[in-house]
């Protein structure tokens, strides 16, 4: 289950990793080690954020909680839309403005900021002992992440298809991630 949620809301974060990378191979800012440091923090931020939303989510019946599906749910929804409208423009890819570890964790926090619904959704459906396994997961698959993103880096080809996939692939990804939550969450019985 960590690996589906982290994979689901990380897809957008290989575009901008990808991206960071190769910034960093062109002009040399942010340096390897910065975006490697910089996603760990930024990652840390999230999941710190999440896990206090799900300790919040306690006083919350928990088909309830299924409400949080409705938001990466609506993102999907809206990304599509903005996709469909945007199909025919170019897109190219920018070097993001990013000199050091401090702007790679403000981008890292400011492009991962829709997973903390599915994370606190997540922890609070799994509880302590399977959130912290989860945590684990998730951060080996930062480094993952980070690996796989150094690589495709190099390749400017793979970066702008990427880029151009990825406005459709994201929505998608998102739709399925929401509408797991509510029909786990039990939500849809209550309403039924």
């Amino acid at each position: 289950m960590a690996f589906g949620a982290f994979a689901a809301t990380n897809v957008d974060s290989l575009v901008v990793v990808t991206a960071l990378f190769f910034s960093g191979g062109v002009s040399g800012r942010p340096r390897t080690s910065q975006i490697w440091v910089g996603e760990y923090v930024g990652f840390a931020v999230l999941v710190a954020v999440s896990a206090c939303v799900a300790a919040g989510l306690e006083v919350v019946p928990s088909h309830a909680v299924g409400v949080l599906g409705l938001i990466p749910l609506g993102l999907g929804v809206r990304g599509l839309s903005q996709a469909r409208r945007s199909a025919s423009e170019a897109h190219s890819v920018g070097h993001p403005l990013a000199n050091g570890v401090g702007s790679v964790v403000v981008l890292a926090v400011a492009n991962g900021a829709d997973n903390v619904a599915v994370y606190a959704a997540l922890f609070h459906e799994l509880g302590l002992r399977a959130s912290l396994v989860s945590v684990v997961v998730f951060a080996a698959l930062v480094a993952g992440l980070c690996a796989l993103a150094s690589w495709l880096g190099s390749h400017p080809r793979v970066v702008r298809h990427l880029e151009r996939y990825g406005e459709w692939l994201v929505p998608v990804v998102f739709i399925v991630v929401g509408a797991a939550i509510v029909i786990r969450s039990g939500l849809l019985r209550g309403v039924v």
